[in-house]
This record gives C-alpha cells, sequence and structure tokens, in this order.
C-alpha cells in the first residue's frame, strides 16, 4: 500500500508535476479507495488534474495548522485567493495588482494597506506557499520586487489545483454558529449507523495523530479499541507495517522502519533530542512518585514545576545540545521547548489555570545521552 501512504503525506499528486506517480496512483485506487471510505470514511478525488485524499481529523490538533503561517491574516489571504481563482480557468495568467485590488475589496474589517511591508510581506509568504502547493505557477517576474515596493508586479498562472484545496462540505457552513459545527458536519448523515462513525473516527485518530488518548473524544471510541483493538492491529499492520500499541488511557501506532505517513518523532533533529531527555526526566518523576497519573494516565502539575524540569535538562544535558540551544537565553529555551512539547502532543499547556497537563505520549520514547558524552 505506498501508493496509500503517498496519498497520506501528501496534500495530493498533481499530474503536471509527477505524471509518473499520477498514473501509478490511479492503477492503484480501488484497493485505495476502498481502504479510505470503509476504514476512514475520507474521500478519494481523481480526476485529470489530481489525485487527492481527503484527509479530515476526527479531532483537530496545534499541529495540523499550515506551519508556515504565523498570523490569521496570511489564512485570510489563502482564502480571499482560493476565491480570487475559483472564477478563473486553469491555465489563466493574472498579475499580483489584480490579486491585491481584488484582496483590498474582499478582506474583513478595514481591508488591507499594502503599503505596509507586513501586509506585503505576508501576502507573498501564502502566495510561495500556494505555488509550492500546485496552486499556482510564476510565469515571470520576482515577489521580491513587491516585497520592498507595493508597485511591484509578478505574472502568476492558475493551475486549477485550487478547486480542490478546501474540502466539501455536505451541509451549508452559512448555518454554522461555533467551530465545533466545522468538526461535527462528517457525522450528521451517519446518525443511523453509530458503528460506521466510530470506525471511522478511532482509524482516524491513530492515523492523522500522534496518538488516541482516552480523555479526548467520545469514550466509546476506546471501548471500540476494547473489542475490535487486534483486528483492527493487524489491518494496520498489514496495510502500513506499523504495530498498534493500546494502553489503558491511550493507543498509539508505532511506525515500522519501512513505514513512512507524514512527520515522525522524533526526528533527526536537536531539539527532537531535547524532547527525548524531557520525556527522560518525566519518567524518573513518575518512577520515584513525584508525579503521580491520574486514571487517564495524564499527569497535571503547575507550569513553574513543569519549568523547573526543562531548566534542570538544559543544567544537566546542555554541554551536549546544539549550538544554538546550548547558546539559547533559558526563557527563551523553554517557551521553544514547550512549543515542541504540544506540538507532538507531549503535553498541554493551560495558561488560564497555569497547569500542564503530561500525555501518555511522554512516557512511550525516552533518550539519554551515553555516559562519557561530556
Amino acid at each position: 500500500m505506498k501508493e496509500l501512504e503517498i496519498l497520506m503525506n501528501r496534500r495530493w499528486v498533481l499530474k503536471a508535476q509527477d505524471r509518473e506517480l499520477y498514473y501509478r496512483i490511479r492503477d492503484s485506487i480501488g484497493e485505495i479507495r476502498k481502504f479510505a471510505t470503509e476504514k476512514l470514511g475520507c474521500q478519494i478525488i481523481e480526476n485529470a488534474l489530481l489525485v487527492k485524499l481527503e484527509k479530515i481529523p476526527a479531532l483537530p490538533e496545534r499541529f495540523m495548522g499550515i506551519q508556515a503561517f504565523t498570523s490569521q491574516e496570511e489564512y485570510a489571504f489563502l482564502c480571499i485567493l482560493l476565491m480570487f481563482l475559483e472564477d478563473k480557468d486553469a491555465g489563466e495568467q493574472f498579475i499580483l495588482s489584480q490579486l491585491t485590488e481584488y484582496i483590498a475589496g474582499n478582506m474583513p474589517g478595514e481591508g488591507t494597506d499594502w503599503t505596509l511591508y507586513t501586509s506585503r510581506r505576508r501576502l507573498v509568504k501564502v502566495l510561495r506557499y500556494a505555488a509550492g502547493q500546485g496552486i499556482l505557477k510564476v510565469t515571470d517576474g520576482s515577489d521580491d520586487v513587491f516585497m520592498d515596493q507595493e508597485t511591484g508586479e509578478v505574472l502568476y498562472e492558475n493551475t486549477g489545483a485550487s478547486r480542490y484545496f478546501m474540502r466539501n462540505f455536505t451541509r451549508d457552513i452559512m448555518e454554522y454558529t461555533a467551530p465545533e459545527d466545522f468538526q461535527e458536519s462528517d457525522w450528521f448523515a451517519m446518525d443511523e449507523d453509530r458503528g460506521i462513525a466510530r470506525r471511522h473516527r478511532v482509524y482516524k485518530r491513530l492515523l492523522f495523530s500522534v496518538g488516541m488518548y482516552r480523555g479526548e473524544g467520545p469514550e466509546e471510541d476506546f471501548e471500540y479499541l476494547k473489542y475490535y483493538g487486534r483486528r483492527l492491529g493487524e489491518e494496520l499492520e498489514q496495510a502500513f507495517q506499523s504495530r498498534l500499541h493500546i494502553h489503558r488511557g491511550s493507543a498509539f501506532l508505532m511506525q515500522g522502519e519501512d513505514c513512512r505517513i507524514g512527520d515522525t518523532f522524533p526526528e533527526n533533529t536537536g531539539i527532537s533530542d531535547i524532547l527525548l531527555l524531557c520525556c527522560g526526566e518525566i519518567r524518573k518523576q513518575v518512577e520515584n512518585g513525584i508525579w503521580k497519573a491520574g486514571r487517564d494516565d495524564v499527569i497535571s502539575v503547575s507550569v513553574l514545576e513543569f519549568e523547573r524540569l526543562l531548566r534542570r535538562v538544559k543544567e544537566t544535558f546542555g554541554s551536549g545540545f546544539t549550538k544554538g540551544f546550548r547558546e539559547m537565553p533559558e526563557g527563551e529555551f523553554i517557551r521553544q521547548t514547550e512549543e515542541e512539547m504540544e506540538r507532538w502532543t507531549l503535553i498541554r499547556v493551560d495558561g488560564r489555570e497555569q497547569t500542564v497537563a503530561v500525555y501518555p505520549s511522554a512516557g512511550k520514547l525516552t533518550g539519554r545521552y551515553p555516559e562519557d558524552y561530556r
């Protein structure tokens, strides 16, 4: 099922970018569609432009955003860009000033001031992201000129893929009043068979998230693992060469050496080494009886106590860090480490309650330096 792995890893496979892979996946589309619809409840989009697996998660996670974006304005620019391209045919060209004028006329609130460098830089970031995804192509010019001055022009070409970037909804989203409505929309049509909806949720939570936790999502999802966990594990092992580990309050899909689904932890980076060392210190706190897990295997500690642990990691092992982390100020080290741990759902920081929830995944993997690393 390597072709399925490819669709899991990518937004889509565009025929114009990789013709051979596009046809290879289409040759296997029957088997892929069967798994996607029966197990995941995900739609396969297949046409003359692309092949795409609609990866709609059962639960939204922080890491599921566009990592290149750092502001709400960039997401708004992307949405308006998709609106702009909706009226253009594949292969149709346009200049940047046409887009900026369209954005200025459709941006909510007070509009957009293109004389501001920040606004131009954010739009350029969105356009570069769109080009990287294959939504549009740069035909002539450079966006660096626009970055320097609002009168700079670039010639773009619409590829036609933009119409398949956003998901399709079965209901009119203008009826929605809260973010949770989008999350629930997948299950509106399945009330008559909750078993199917539950199966889809469980597969999605295992394949689209770092782990599956008892305290998040319906309790009945863990009941599904209780009765069907062994069969589900065999199916996932056959499809992805992975092993399903089920615990009291969590479940994880542990990838084998030949399996590559999305980003994996640990990565070959300095911050991953630091996170493994933090997980090792967390395990020591539990083994020594200092930190205690609740019924769902989640540990709750104060922010101050957790930050003391991070300082201890830096003081104890800092000489083995890469130069950037070794010389990083303590406050910045704590901030970056906490953000990365949240991205991998090792922890959840509650700023209002000033607590940190340490998830079971933090006890799943650990790391240590050799005795003579110094």
